[in-house]
């Protein structure tokens, strides 16, 4: 087992305060945090232990768990003292990724570091061919003066399934007449995994050179597909002194709708049940405007799961997980499933693309695939207006 030379609370300590984090409120060991984690919904893991390690820098940590973490902040959410146990798991991820160099255990996800440092995405792709999904529509590169940056991801910009997100986003807001571009091949990763996963130095060089293209482009306002991108932009990047106006496209779309500049004429008759995306919902609170695009298409029938709102069971894919393997029966994104099929629902609706991707795998290993379909909200939306 891996021993970590950890001085008692100095090196976690300063980890946890660099992250923005309160570093005295220390953990009582009351195990809420067990409790609710998604983990032990599958498998046994000890939030608290591991926050007690690195509260009195016992060493070894087990390497295995550390990794675990979603950073879905449910555990934050319930802690009675307050603890920051995401800024914890990060802090302790830093000291095993020491010079970005990830751990021989985990080699997807070192690939993926390797990929990010090198061409700016995960997946080793040409940054030119970053725009190609948007060849077809004519979607400008964004210059200054326009009314909004769209940003859409690494995922929507290369995935094959998230380019229909894509599409389907550029789709409506030519619709509603948005003046608005992409950033094509200048367009970095947001390095919000990356940061999460332990790798500081990597997240801080894509940070900056984001940061330096969008203050050279002229951008002020930022549309995002991604609740990732929409929390690093909106609450850490202000860390290096800079603040844009950003939305998550779920925001965007409602202003739109309501100013009457995207008008809905379709029906939707069909059964849809939404999730929430931890980043988008507890990490940043929002859980309505998703649900009043919804409620507003005709016919659509919306019915809530088991775990919904602050309480959503995370689709399993966050805090770096989305660049880890998962074995078939740990993954979160099963059980969410059920409880989506469970109410009926012929489509479960969301608006992150790490549970989308998630979201697909596992509906591919139902017995038949067919009985409910994974959609985007702008994907419903696109055949409704």
């Amino acid at each position: 087992m891996e021993t970590l030379p950890l001085e008692p609370f100095k090196v976690v300590i300063d980890g946890i305060k660099e992250a923005g984090g309160e570093a005295d409120k220390f953990c009582y060991q009351c195990g809420k945090c067990d409790t609710v984690c998604p983990w032990n919904r599958v498998r046994k893991f000890y939030v608290r232990k591991i926050v007690n390690q690195a509260k009195f820098g016992v060493v070894p940590f087990e390497a295995e768990d550390i990794w675990l973490c979603t950073t879905c902040r449910n555990c934050v959410q319930r802690c009675p003292r307050g603890v920051e146990i995401i800024d914890v798991m990060r802090a302790v991820r830093r000291l095993m990724v020491p010079d970005g160099v990830v751990p021989a255990s985990i080699p997807s996800l070192r690939s993926v570091m390797t990929s990010f440092a090198s061409v700016g995405n995960p997946w080793g792709q040409e940054p030119k061919d970053r725009a190609n999904w948007a060849n077809e529509q004519g979607v400008p590169e964004f210059t200054e003066g326009m009314e909004v940056l769209y940003f859409p991801c690494c995922y929507p910009s290369y995935d094959p399934r998230l380019k229909k997100v894509a599409q389907a986003t550029a789709d409506l807001l030519k619709k509603a007449g948005v003046n608005f571009g992409i950033l094509g091949s200048k367009e970095m990763c947001c390095g919000e995994s990356i940061r999460k996963a332990g790798n500081e130095a990597l997240f801080k060089r894509l940070a900056r050179e984001n940061i330096k293209t969008f203050i050279e482009s002229g951008v002020k306002k930022i549309v995002v597909a991604s609740p990732h991108c929409f929390h690093t932009f909106k609450n850490e990047y202000p860390e290096f002194k800079v603040n844009f106006e950003v939305l998550h496209i779920t925001q965007y779309l409602g202003q739109l709708i309501k100013e009457g500049r995207l008008k809905i004429t379709g029906e939707y008759k069909k059964k849809v049940t939404y999730h929430d995306p931890c980043y988008l919902g507890r990490h940043n609170g929002i859980y309505d405007e998703p649900r009043e695009i919804l409620k507003k298409i005709p016919g659509l029938e919306l019915n809530e799961m088991a775990d919904a709102r602050e309480s959503s069971l995370c689709c399993g894919m966050g805090g770096g997980r989305i660049w880890m393997e998962t074995a078939k029966n740990e993954r979160f994104s099963d059980i969410r499933l059920k409880q989506a099929q469970d109410t009926g629902a012929e489509i479960l609706a969301t608006a992150c693309p790490y549970c989308i991707t998630q979201f697909e795998d596992s509906r591919m290993s139902l017995a038949d695939s067919s009985v409910i379909q994974i959609k985007d909200i702008t994907e419903i939306l696109q055949e409704v207006v």
